[in-house]
């Protein structure tokens, strides 16, 4: 029998809880490859992995490894990236050396990728911003504070969708400041900068977080000031944020990923590639809003998808819908 492909895995951050359930779905998906090689005489797969880390060192560090990577001529890489733009020159490298890439939760923008995975990171910033639109009522402005995090693609389309729900469902509001955070260090900072920006009570209507990375310890700091008033609409489906919903602790929805079969998606085409079996260009994983009313037919990041089911608030969308879409 042949050996084992070699799978270079560049993953991101392993102090941001999704991304870690990320991981286990992925390394679950190749323990049972393995499982079922001997079984069928395919070739397994033996994971080369890499972790970056958070902030602009994980960046810089992330852009080293995969250059590393590319030197020592994996089958594939498959790789989370912590920045859009940084891992353009190591991904053309890549495609120079003829060595496959596919990307998972976040694009690279240059090269070319075999596929690339994420969850649908426009949906799940759209069924914030129009289920805040349901909660809010009326002709009042809504004030928002976004906690936002611009150096990668899925937390850029959330907040952009988050915006556009709240103007299609025909909401006002005025942003009264934005602030940067995707981990829990950054999210701290972000939230007392919140309180002190605006120390009065009823001064913030919403908080809109890009993901609970950091969006859970600007959760925590507003709750221990006492900020009830103030709604959170995040993304991710942290075990934590469910708890907050369900608790009634400042989050009123939270757009869940479906971590662990994201991952498991991702290992899944990349195997699919290295059989030179055809594989989507775009995969889009859903994601599932996680609200009081739906909380208990969320069934974590591990899943399985959910069956759709009509929304019980005021939507466009009355249906959502758990289907995986792929574009080729």
């Amino acid at each position: 029998m042949e050996s084992a492909y070699k799978v270079g895995v560049l993953y991101w951050s392993m102090s941001i809880p999704g991304q870690v359930a990320m991981r286990q779905g992925l390394e679950a998906e190749a323990r049972r490859i393995n499982e079922q090689a001997p079984r069928t005489g395919a070739r397994g797969v033996v994971l080369l992995p890499e972790v970056a880390g958070d902030g602009v060192d994980g960046v810089e560090r992330q852009i080293r490894q995969m250059q590393a990577m590319v030197a020592a001529r994996p089958d594939i890489i498959v790789v989370q990236p912590s920045d859009n733009a940084a891992l353009a020159a190591p991904l053309k490298a890549a495609n120079a050396a003829g060595i496959p890439v596919v990307a998972y939760d976040q694009y690279i923008s240059g090269g070319k990728l075999a596929s690339y995975v994420t969850s649908d990171n426009r949906q799940a910033g759209y069924l914030g911003g129009e289920y805040i639109a349901s909660r809010f009522p009326g002709n009042a402005v809504l004030r928002l504070a976004l906690v936002e995090y611009p150096l990668v693609s899925s937390t850029v389309e959330r907040l952009n969708a988050f915006l556009d729900a709240l103007r299609d469902h025909g909401k006002a509001f005025r942003i009264l400041k934005t602030y940067e955070a995707v981990e829990p260090l950054g999210g701290r900072k972000a939230g007392e900068a919140i309180l002190r920006d605006f120390p009065q009570r009823n001064s913030v209507d919403v908080v809109f977080t890009v993901n609970d990375g950091g969006g859970l310890a600007v959760v925590d700091v507003l709750a221990r000031a006492g900020r009830d008033e103030i709604a959170v609409a995040s993304v991710d489906g942290d075990p934590v944020a469910v708890g907050n919903i369900r608790a009634g602790r400042l989050s009123v929805i939270d757009a869940a990923q479906f971590c662990g079969p994201l991952g498991a998606e991702a290992m899944r085409v990349a195997y699919a590639v290295l059989r030179k079996q055809p594989v989507a260009r775009h995969i889009l994983v859903p994601v599932f809003p996680v609200t009081r009313e739906t909380v208990d037919r969320y069934p974590g990041w591990l899943g399985p998808l959910p069956q759709a089911f009509e929304k019980p608030w005021q939507a466009n969308q009355r249906l959502w819908s758990g289907q995986v879409m792929e574009s080729r």
